[in-house]
């Protein structure tokens, strides 16, 4: 039997209040491997979307001394997703990896936090194999176009116009050459079991996600008949990770977010004809599914596995009108949730500029860390991340 109840912890801002500092998505862990350092960007304004004129700084947190480290700047980030910044999996304990502009074309950069050693890149990275050796990625410059909030500014897709064009898709790099390739293409996907409303729409990829042993990869192909985030469909695929044995897995008109929950199994909030609007299971060769939760998880929200895979931790969007999201631990096995924070979202920041909490995991499953706009200082807002000690729940 489903249970719901309330058990809320303290969150303690760890980044300092005199600026504005994020992190940006779900799926990347903040920590070093020595859970000291926290990555962070530091930007000079929360209210308006970046152009392409507009640097962040990046910086961490050393968590015993609370004490803020400047490192590097970039051209290339967004409010949902910053820079794709992340540890290097290599060299979780020095290296980061981070996407920025170099002229008119987007590239990644390994950067030693210690000794300022860098190499760069000549793709932007979405997501890193587990190994940390490969990437994959999307075309940034459609996606600014197409879900604004997600892409970066400053560089143009010249195939923009085009519905669903031949060159322009998912590439994969490899991070030790810097050798790529162009693996999946918009008109290839287009071309798998095409349905009415791609007629005259225009394709794009996002959201792409290795599974849990590097042997797949996962990715949701989008179309639109407008752009700049106008109605859209979306179905989520997967396939090997040099582009063959493309698998659709869920194709009912939308899903959102998403995570592996072991190498042949997916979660994610997604539509299906029979069950409609929910957290799902699917068999990431077969598009085989059960239902996750379908008594207390009842929207759409950042979800990701705890690293021993037994909690799910997600969130909501601002809801009621308390305009608070919730912050949830859930168990599968037990079917049981725990609603573990609260946090009152402004409407000031909606749209593009929101704030969602994209709550992430620490490597030993011990804290969650957020982004949050609840918090004033010098009297207005202020958009900070915080972290709890969630131990006493999953009991580490």
């Amino acid at each position: 039997m489903s249970t719901h109840r309330e058990h809320l912890l303290n969150f303690r801002r760890t980044t300092p209040i005199e600026s504005h500092h994020f992190f940006g998505y779900y799926d990347k862990f903040p920590w070093d491997s020595t859970s000291r350092y926290l990555l962070a960007l530091e930007p000079g304004f929360i209210d308006r979307q970046p152009t392409a004129d507009d640097t962040v700084r990046i910086g961490m947190v050393d968590t015993n001394e609370d004490r803020w480290i400047p490192i590097a700047e970039t051209r290339a980030w967004n409010w949902q997703q910053s820079s794709m910044l992340h540890w290097l999996p290599t060299a979780a304990d020095r290296e980061i990896i981070h996407n920025d502009r170099d002229g008119n074309r987007f590239v990644s950069v390994i950067r030693d936090v210690f000794t300022g050693e860098t190499c760069t890149l000549p793709l932007p990275i979405y997501c890193l194999r587990p190994d940390g050796k490969q990437a994959v990625t999307p075309n940034f410059a459609r996606i600014a176009v197409m879900r604004p909030g997600y892409g970066y500014e400053g560089v143009e897709d010249p195939s923009v116009a085009v519905s669903a064009p031949d060159n322009n898709g998912i590439r994969v790099m490899n991070l030790q050459t810097g050798e790529s390739g162009l693996v999946i293409t918009l008109a290839q996907a287009a071309s798998l079991d095409p349905k009415p409303s791609m007629e005259g729409a225009l394709h794009w990829f996002n959201h792409l996600q290795y599974n849990t042993t590097g042997t797949r990869f996962l990715f949701l192909h989008r179309w639109s008949q407008t752009t700049d985030d106008g109605p859209r469909n979306t179905r989520l695929l997967t396939a090997d990770p040099d582009g063959s044995d493309i698998r659709i897995i869920a194709d009912d008109g939308m899903t959102s977010h998403f995570d592996w929950r072991d190498e042949n199994t997916i979660l994610a909030w997604a539509r299906t004809e029979k069950d409609g609007d929910h957290y799902y299971l699917f068999d990431a060769m077969t598009g085989e599914y059960e239902l996750v939760g379908p008594d207390v998880l009842e929207c759409d929200g950042h979800c990701s596995y705890s690293p021993d895979r037994e909690w799910i931790l997600t969130d909501t969007y601002p809801g009621g009108g308390t305009r608070e999201r919730t912050l949830i631990l859930y168990h599968p096995g037990r079917d049981e949730r725990i609603d573990i924070g609260r946090f009152y979202a402004d409407p000031k920041y909606d749209g593009p500029t929101r704030t969602d909490l994209h709550p992430r995991w620490s490597r030993d499953g011990k804290s969650v860390c957020l982004d949050s706009v609840h918090e004033r200082h010098g009297g207005d807002f202020t958009r900070q991340m915080y972290i709890a000690d969630v131990s006493s729940i999953v009991r580490k």
